[in-house]
């Protein structure tokens, strides 16, 4: 699998020769803070596959928020901070790898760090080896660990929404689609411009709330017309946008992380019951000569 670098760097990630067997997560902001069901779907994930799962306590934000806004002086202190804390476990052998719940944490630190880190050699060389070895979780399970049926099973159905870091950046949307599509009962429907972004895009949305907005009906509206139970996909901050909007359209679907289609934790739903059109039943002739 080979990574393309904005400085035009490229980097061979890393190739196990045995299966991994630890790895440190990193949990990303959002989810530590506002989802942690997600990251302890992760873990069981990994666990379920036989993968030690380690946490660095000390780790904080990658500094991706302060990086799209334009302070890269402040992005860059988190960022060596980020390298000093995961990339000494990955090259002491500590850990084989870092696993991340989000496309967009795992583009900051697996691309963006190279160019902001391009005049500081050896934190940009150790940045490299560091992204080599960091993984997207769907990535890890299937490119990785080679599995695809993790023993999920959905009574329902489920469209699939591809997050914009994750699909351009990372070139990652086989993945997730293999492991919903093996998801015991769960009946897969596609959903009509999956590829396109959902307007979220962190500081956009607040920058631009209109056209967010605006791009987030859209995604809605063909969520609508999927009639999908659950919208799954790979980041948290894309699942709260949707749901915020589907919420305020009073739809029955919501957007969930894949990780906890993956680990069951999503039921469905009911459908609403259909329309009372006010109609008496028609009753059903008791005689055969009522037939007539």
């Amino acid at each position: 699998m080979v990574g393309q670098f904005p400085d035009n760097i490229m980097i061979q990630k890393k190739s196990f020769e045995h299966p991994p067997r630890r790895v440190a997560l990193f949990v990303t902001c959002m989810v530590d803070m506002i989802y942690p069901e997600v990251g302890m779907a992760t873990v069981e994930l990994l666990e379920r596959h036989g993968v030690e799962v380690v946490f660095p306590s000390e780790q904080t934000c990658c500094g991706q928020p302060a990086f799209n806004a334009g302070f890269w002086d402040e992005a860059r202190l988190l960022a060596r901070r980020f390298v000093d804390i995961f990339e000494p476990l990955v090259r002491s052998g500590e850990v084989d790898a870092v696993v991340a719940p989000s496309g967009s944490c795992t583009t900051m630190t697996g691309h963006f760090y190279a160019l902001l880190l391009a005049d500081e050699i050896a934190y940009k060389e150790r940045a490299l080896a560091l992204a080599a070895a960091t993984f997207e979780l769907t990535e890890f399970l299937v490119d990785v660990l080679k599995v695809t049926d993790v023993g999920a099973h959905f009574e329902g159905r489920i469209t699939y929404h591809a997050c914009c870091h994750l699909l351009r950046e990372l070139d990652i949307d086989r993945q997730p689609r293999a492991l919903l599509a093996a998801v015991e009962g769960a009946e897969m429907v596609e959903l009509n411009g999956a590829e396109e972004c959902c307007g979220f895009g962190g500081l956009f949305a607040i920058k631009n709330g209109d056209i967010s907005t605006a791009m987030g009906v859209r995604k809605t509206q063909q969520i609508a017309r999927s009639d999908a139970d659950v919208v799954a996909l790979c980041d948290v901050s894309c699942m709260t946008h949707i749901n915020g909007l589907l919420a305020r359209q009073a739809q029955r679907c919501r957007a969930v992380h894949i990780a906890q289609v993956l680990t069951n934790q999503v039921d469905v739903a009911p459908r609403p019951a259909p329309p009372d059109t006010g109609a008496k039943p028609e009753v059903a002739p008791r005689r055969w000569q009522d037939l007539r």
